[in-house]
């Protein structure tokens, strides 16, 4: 199921409480960890390839991220998956965030091979993740919750993948 941007931004804004900035209200850690340790499982099946992770990442909204391994990608490229620990957010790039803007301009380069980001967004479709373009993740953040000071462009990504 893809999402349009609108709709997606109405999912983050229905997410942003400004009364719970590194997790949300009724956050579950131990379903979010479970959740995580089945897209890595998945990953590591699909790809046949063993990946690395970083998971319950303190002082962020980010839960943790996936790297798949570049000579496990078509293109040699790695593929990283970021999860939030709202909503079950979910973004998916080549290399590393911000590297390229957007999974369309990493392929464009020759550095996503469209198998293989079909590949991990059916995963985390297939696991109850939602996956939010990093073009709308670091788009301006207008929503009601205070960020942080260090936070010098407060964008969608700073609120639910940011540190705190």
């Amino acid at each position: 199921m893809t999402e349009s941007e609108a709709d997606l931004l109405a999912v983050l804004r229905e997410l942003d409480d400004p009364e719970w900035l590194e997790w949300p209200q009724h956050y579950d850690r131990g379903a979010t960890a479970a959740r995580f340790g089945g897209l890595l499982t998945r990953l590591e099946g699909d790809f046949a390839a063993r990946c690395t992770a970083e998971q319950d990442t303190q002082d962020s909204s980010a839960y943790g991220r996936v790297v798949v391994p570049a000579d496990a990608t078509v293109c040699g490229t790695r593929i990283v998956v970021c999860v939030s620990k709202f909503g079950s957010l979910a973004l998916v790039c080549a290399d590393n965030p911000g590297a390229f803007l957007g999974t369309e301009e990493a392929q464009a380069e020759g550095e996503l091979d469209g198998a293989d980001l079909a590949k991990v967004n059916r995963a985390l479709v297939e696991l109850g993740y939602v996956v939010v373009a990093e073009e709308l993740l670091e788009s301006d953040y207008d929503g009601p919750s205070r960020l942080p000071s260090h936070v010098q462009r407060p964008t969608w990504w700073a609120r639910f993948l940011g540190f705190f």
